[in-house]
């Protein structure tokens, strides 16, 4: 497969996009070690479900088309993405609503060049790295899901979904909005911020529903059926579970983790393809983190020991001043 080299992302831009590229204040920098995007064809039609022909346009802004669904070929990468400069992430903006994460072998930023030369290329192993999580049925890592009748809901009955994108010095950031999620026979409007920080794996998650309503969870996606580690804080505040070992579509070490507040938290379990965090009904804001570890990363965690002392001092900075930075 062709494979743009991170170096080279940024001077052929303009040329994948033929010219038609957002903004230049939304593309990754040189120096950049945060980089969010969302990416949209136009120029071509919708033909039922499926938009066919015409080319990538970068956008700040979207407001999901009532054609779109899973792959629709509309979406580059089928979501917004955001990295840093150790791993990368996906949305899937559509019903599944999961997240999957983007192995990355550079600390350059990369995601502009992803999905450019393919719909799915990103699928198979490149020079800057490749979608390393399967997903199958399940959250992915840290996304957002309602169970009902112990089964894990996703967004199959969403009235209006938008998403933003905004790229800072500090940190970049995805905005979704779901307008009349319904679940349950039950309808709420969901907002969800997810914030890249440099140098860091994790990923912020902050969510808020306009109604407060039982069973609202994340989790980790669990397909090869490695057993969940749970930890809980000195002070009891925050802890989290995670999983390790072989659990890529390549075969190699991936740790997966989520940090949340104990006080948010209605209780902790297995669901069929998930390990979950239920949250208690709320009409407030609720933060928690999410991360992946990959061992082929730069300087890499290359074992569960060494993954677990990083999710410890991580925790331990939970505990002491309750955010990560």
């Amino acid at each position: 497969m062709k494979s743009i080299h991170p170096i080279l992302a940024i001077p052929v831009l303009s040329l994948l996009l033929n010219c038609n590229a957002a903004k230049p204040t939304s593309l990754a920098s040189q120096n950049a070690k945060t980089y969010a995007e969302l990416s949209v064809k136009e120029g071509g039609e919708w033909k039922g479900k499926k938009y066919e022909g015409g080319t990538f346009k970068n956008v700040q802004n979207l407001t999901l088309p009532s054609s779109h669904t899973d792959h629709s070929y509309y979406i580059r990468y089928e979501g917004p993405g955001w990295e840093s400069n150790k791993i990368g992430y996906r949305l899937y903006l559509d019903w599944r609503n999961a997240i999957d994460i983007y192995g990355k072998l550079t600390e350059e930023m990369v995601l502009q060049g992803v999905g450019q030369d393919g719909f799915d290329s990103y699928h198979e192993m490149s020079d800057w790295g490749a979608d390393i999580l399967k997903v199958g049925k399940g959250l992915g890592i840290g996304s957002i899901g309602r169970v009902v009748d112990n089964e894990v809901q996703h967004f199959n009955k969403v009235e209006n979904t938008t998403a933003r994108v905004e790229n800072s010095k500090a940190n970049s950031k995805v905005f979704v909005n779901y307008k009349g999620w319904e679940t349950n026979g039950e309808t709420t409007d969901l907002s969800s911020e997810l914030t890249a920080s440099p140098d860091q794996r994790y990923t912020r998650h902050t969510i808020q529903s306009s109604r407060a309503l039982n069973g609202i969870v994340t989790g980790i996606v669990n397909l090869y059926k490695l057993p969940s580690i749970r930890k809980t804080s000195g002070n009891g505040k925050w802890a989290y579970i995670a999983t390790y070992g072989k659990q890529t579509l390549f075969n190699d070490n991936l740790g997966m983790a989520v940090f949340y507040k104990t006080s948010d938290a209605e209780k902790v379990f297995e669901g069929a393809t998930d390990h979950l965090v239920q949250f208690k009904p709320t009409t407030e804001k609720v933060t928690f983190y999410f991360l992946g570890a990959w061992e082929k990363e730069p300087n890499g965690i290359k074992t569960e020991a060494e993954f677990l002392k990083y999710l410890d001092e991580n925790l331990a900075k939970l505990n002491t001043s309750n955010e990560l930075k």
